[in-house]
């Protein structure tokens, strides 16, 4: 279809819309998500046979325009803190998906290199650990208590301690996206490579299953809520490297914004991470093993519901898909 029919065809639902931002024109919820998708869609076909063109430019405005629209509209049917956790990071986490699973692949290809590095190379987890830990937990092994490091301090001195910690590494991930996404790139390489050569550690020295049962009832969390702040990290990065039909600083400013939004939400699981290490890892080796593989399966449950599933369960409420 040439430029000019397909502007004819499909202006009146344009001025539409623009009549309902302007408040000129009250529709219902469900009108405007479905005008959304009209304009979605038109945006798509611009994109693809008039990618330079002006239209192209001003359908990206109005899709986006529509798209804060619906949030509104939803906004008003719910408390804010319940919106922002159960739509607008939903929602955000379906737009953004194919970066969530580009860090998943990161961090999995990063394990599997920190796993055959340790296995082919006797000194590398003491060079990943460091000489100290490597000896504390060897002695730990040998004592019977291959979790006993996890009981060192208080419950309360532990949670804060571990929260500051993790909260501070997934400050990093966040903020190197600011580096084109590669400073992220290197933490979530850094990390993963570690994870493996601790379990790869535990392996050598028959004490996996211990460490399966006790450092995953609070790594479930830990491990995957870094992965989702790799994530936003990603994002700034991809704002700045491919901005579309936007302006690059204009690009970059939505990024770092839907970024921090998605970093926000993984706060409350680093919070449930380090209280479970602060109150919960250190009676592992004590506690019944249905108990510990019922922690970290829920664990594992809500967090990968959350992040994996839920986001393509609201997209279809809202009618993006």
């Amino acid at each position: 279809m040439r430029e000019v029919a397909f502007i004819k065809q499909n202006k009146e639902k344009w001025l539409e819309f623009e009549h309902i931002s302007s408040n000129k024109e009250k529709k219902s919820p469900d009108d405007i998500a479905n005008l959304h998708i009209k304009i979605m869609n038109d945006l798509v076909y611009a994109q693809t046979y008039y990618p330079k063109s002006k239209v192209t430019t001003y359908l990206n405005k109005l899709a986006k325009s529509s798209f804060d629209h619906v949030y509104h509209t939803k906004r008003q049917e719910q408390h804010i803190v319940l919106h922002f956790f159960f739509t607008k990071i939903p929602l955000l986490a379906y737009k953004h998906r194919k970066y969530i699973y580009l860090s998943f692949i990161v961090f999995f290809i990063c394990f599997f290199i920190g796993l055959l590095s340790t296995f082919n190379d006797d000194a590398f987890a003491r060079q990943i650990l460091g000489h100290a830990y490597v000896d504390q937990t060897l002695e730990n092994i040998e004592s019977g208590d291959a979790m006993a490091i996890y009981k060192s301090g208080s419950n309360w001195g532990t949670f804060i301690g571990i929260y500051d910690n993790n909260q501070r590494v997934g400050l990093n991930m966040f903020l190197s996206g600011l580096f084109l996404g590669i400073g992220t790139g290197f933490y979530i390489a850094y990390n993963a490579i570690m994870v493996a050569v601790f379990q790869a550690f535990f392996y050598q020295h028959n004490s996996l299953f211990d460490s399966l049962k006790g450092i995953w009832i609070h790594g479930t969390y830990e491990i995957f809520g870094m992965i989702i702040e790799a994530t936003a990290g990603y994002i700034i990065g991809a704002s700045l490297l491919f901005p579309g039909t936007l302006k690059r600083f204009q690009s970059f400013r939505i990024g770092v914004r839907e970024a921090f939004y998605i970093f926000i939400s993984t706060i409350p699981f680093t919070i449930l991470a380090a209280f479970l290490e602060g109150y919960i890892t250190r009676y592992s080796n004590t506690m019944p093993v249905v108990l510990c593989f019922t922690i970290i399966l829920g664990s594992l449950g809500t967090i990968g519901y959350y992040y994996l599933i839920l986001p393509f369960k609201v997209a279809k409420q809202h009618a993006l898909r």
